[in-house]
């Protein structure tokens, strides 16, 4: 199995770059694993599509608006990701984004069927390098969620 976990992100603007964020903290456990790819999104592009189409897992990280106090979280499978994506344009700031690079996954026959997104509420989205004390307290959690799911999928695959 092949597992992309995918960042989103904007490291400048305080909570926006939780995505990058957990990146940065799964890197000392799953940096060096051989089936876990960590991808810095940023603030997407369409040159995401490739590795998204090449991973057999996918896992998104992502400030997001999920109608939640600061620094709560959301882990959405499978349909469930893709129905808030679908959902919820505006949920957060890239949304459209991953909403393209779906659609562009499934035109070329290859959305993984292993995928999730953790939905991050942000705080504060403005300058700033480092997430708010509640964002910042969601990134322990989250990670595990994300261990768990690696976890979860090896076992399946």
């Amino acid at each position: 199995m092949k597992c992309l976990v995918l960042g989103i992100g904007n490291t400048l603007l305080t909570d926006e770059g939780v995505g990058i964020h957990v990146l940065q903290a799964l890197d000392a456990e799953w940096g060096h694993a051989s089936d876990v790819t960590l991808l810095d999104g940023g603030t997407l592009s369409f040159t995401l599509a490739g590795p998204i189409e090449d991973a057999d897992a996918l896992i998104v990280v992502d400030a997001a608006n999920i109608q939640s106090r600061p620094g709560d979280w959301a882990l959405l499978k499978g349909d469930e990701m893709d129905a808030f994506l679908m959902g919820n344009r505006k949920s957060t700031v890239h949304e459209v984004g991953l909403t393209d690079l779906r659609a562009i996954a499934i035109l070329a026959g290859h959305w993984p069927d292993q995928r999730a997104m953790l939905a991050i509420q942000p705080d504060v989205v403005d300058w700033g390098e480092v997430p708010t004390p509640a964002v910042a307290a969601a990134i322990p959690p989250v990670c595990a969620a994300i261990g768990e799911l690696i976890q979860e999928w090896r076992h399946v695959a």
